[in-house]
């Protein structure tokens, strides 16, 4: 079956809300679908599609990479008409309805379910991925094609607790089967396709309910009435399948698995011989034709299958090894695979170069630049407090540093309590006490209204006062944050930023060049300084109109348009700093050096080539607090 189609013009997703329990088996009839294929193009303006892992008459499932919050996901399409379907639309409708409240519970061993839509030809139903393999899959490989008793009951007891949840508010799974129990990396268990059964059956597939031959019991082969039990006997046949190696009522056609379910199963003690009597007795009671012979909820039965036959934690431990090594070799043949076929990994202009290949390349940037800004600043400040042992002095500034990569706003905060602790130390208590207060209360509220919650914020506070140490200018050191600040944050947060460092800048400078000594004097000499009045009125226009541009520029990529507007970025930054140069000086102008002109021309340069690498590395998409563009 072939994939969805993928349409970029279309932008934002909503997700419906969970639903409220308990949960009504006759949902209202959903609304007039859309045309077919649509919602596949509004699905994937959120969602991009990697792989196909299954394909089938009841649908496929695409693995797809959730782009708002960077993890895979599982989408399975299911068609809402088949050859034989004789079902009218409010019929349809209805499933459609009950499908989607019936998949949407909220249990640890049941797959997450993040959306449910439809149009006029298949439901969607948006899974998290799970990250290992099904319980099929996995008894195909193992050797003896069974589990061991531990692993048995990690399973029973992960499925047991699912379907205990979901009875209790009012939902059947009718689809028990070894493709639709998942287990992931860890071990950890999970039922899938909740809701499922009632839909394919809606939509014409399969000649009772939805289920597969082979593990629904007598009454739901009939099309008659199914509860509890029904489900309690497609468990026990899954449990026994997977102690024995063994499907008991696997057949071609429904009557030929209600004979093999009439004539009954080889006891499991006649296969294994050690089986636990009590889980024995369990399996042959839930397997019996008669509903009424089973138990009357799936706890019960959990409670006597369960009863001695291993340890669900050592089972877990288990499973988790076996399906790293199995899942370890098929990645081993793909990576061979891959290395004559081409990358393993898929470019994302969205996400850059680096984005593409770990989700988390734009968290390690600013880890990096934050940490070795503030081991630059701490080396600084450490000297000016007296601390002359290289190896000392080295090892507290990498350690400061270290705290900052790992939380750039614990780096930013350091950085001031660093600048508070030198003035204090060396400024007469008389002089110094009104601008540490004032000074203090500034820079808490800056730190505390965007320093705190944007970590791209302090790292660029950071860089400023790193840069303004390293070249003795704070307005030298402007142009390359700008690009720092502008990519990473939303205007009005670049353009504070950038105001706030600069002027943290060039106190550090003056507490820096006077050993320490600040005092209310020192410090309105150098903020009233028209160029410093001027670095800082300009580079926070420059980072606010810069940061404005590049959220243009990712509307204008969504939106299929052309790069003009991205060349004209790299035009506008080195003309805007050396325009900046001239407003510095309003006085000076016939006289300022051909030098200072060019180097303003050169660190704007500079600024453009980083704005073009953070774009080439970490991808266009903008970051907000929802993670869109804006």
């Amino acid at each position: 079956m072939p994939r969805f189609s993928f349409d970029k013009r279309n932008l934002g997703y909503d997700a419906p809300a969970p639903p409220s329990f308990p949960l009504k088996p006759n949902a209202a009839p959903a609304p007039e679908a859309p045309p077919a294929g649509s919602a596949a193009s509004s699905l994937l303006k959120r969602y991009r599609p990697l792989e196909t892992r299954a394909t089938g008459g009841f649908g496929s499932v695409e693995i797809c990479l959730d782009r708002r919050l960077q993890r895979r996901v599982a989408i399975k399409r299911t068609p809402l008409a088949s050859p034989f379907n004789r079902t009218s639309a409010e019929t349809t409708s209805m499933a459609l309805g009950e499908a989607r409240t019936a998949s949407m519970l909220p249990h640890p061993n049941i797959v997450q379910v993040i959306d449910f839509t439809h149009d006029s030809g298949y439901a969607y139903l948006v899974m998290e991925y799970v990250d290992g393999m099904n319980l099929e899959e996995f008894l195909a490989q193992v050797e003896g094609h069974s589990l061991t008793y531990d692993e048995a009951a990690c399973i029973a007891d992960a499925l047991v607790q699912a379907l205990a949840f979901a009875h209790e508010n009012g939902v059947l799974h009718l689809d028990i089967k070894p493709a639709n129990v998942l287990i992931d990396r860890s071990g950890h268990v999970k039922l899938a396709d909740f809701g499922m059964a009632t839909l394919t059956t809606a939509a014409g597939f399969g000649d009772a309910r939805g289920g597969t031959i082979g593990y629904m019991p007598p009454e739901q082969l009939g099309n008659d009435g199914v509860d509890a039990r029904t489900d309690i006997f497609s468990l026990a046949a899954v449990l026994y399948e997977s102690l024995c190696a063994n499907a008991p009522f696997r057949a071609g056609t429904a009557a030929d698995s209600l004979a093999n379910i009439e004539r009954g199963v080889i006891y499991p003690s006649s296969l294994l011989p050690d089986i636990p009597e009590p889980s024995e007795q369990a399996l042959l009671q839930a397997l019996s034709p008669d509903p009424r012979d089973r138990m009357d909820s799936v706890a019960d039965f959990g409670d006597e299958f369960l009863g001695g036959l291993g340890n669900p934690r050592e089972g877990r431990k288990s499973l988790a090894r076996i399906i790293a090594r199995l899942t370890s070799d098929d990645e081993g043949e793909a990576d061979e695979t891959q290395v004559v076929a081409g990358p393993v990994w898929e470019l994302d202009p969205d996400e850059g170069h680096l984005g593409s290949r770990t989700p988390r390349a734009r968290r390690y940037a600013r880890a990096a630049v934050s940490g070795i800004a503030v081991a630059a600043v701490s080396w600084a400040l450490l000297g000016d407090l007296g601390v002359v042992g290289v190896g000392a002095r080295a090892c507290t500034a990498l350690g400061i540093g270290a705290a900052a990569a790992v939380a750039p706003q614990i780096g930013s905060a350091l950085i001031v309590a660093g600048w508070l602790m030198l003035i204090l130390n060396a400024t007469p208590l008389f002089s110094v006490l009104g601008v540490a207060i004032v000074a203090f209360a500034l820079l808490a509220a800056w730190w505390y209204v965007w320093g705190r919650v944007w970590p791209a914020s302090s790292m660029a506070f950071s860089l400023v006062c790193a840069l303004a140490l390293l070249s003795g200018d704070a307005a030298f050191a402007a142009p390359i944050a700008v690009a720092a600040a502008a990519f990473f944050l939303p205007p009005g947060v670049a353009a504070s930023t950038m105001g706030t460092g600069v002027a943290m800048a060039q106190l550090l400078l003056a507490a820096h060049a006077n050993g320490g000594v600040l005092g209310f004097g020192a410090t309105v000499e150098a903020l009233a300084n028209p160029a410093l009045l001027a670095a800082v009125a300009g580079f926070s226009g420059m980072a606010a109109l810069t940061s404005w541009a590049l959220d243009r520029i990712c509307a204008a990529r969504e939106a299929g348009e052309g790069a003009g507007l991205t060349a004209l970025l790299y035009a506008l930054i080195p003309i805007a700093s050396v325009g900046l140069r001239y407003l510095a000086h309003p006085m000076e102008i016939a006289n300022l050096p051909l030098a200072d002109i060019a180097l303003a021309a050169g660190l704007g340069c500079l600024s453009s080539i980083l704005v073009w690498i953070c774009l080439y590395t970490l991808g266009y998409r903008r970051e907000t607090p929802e993670g869109e563009c804006s």
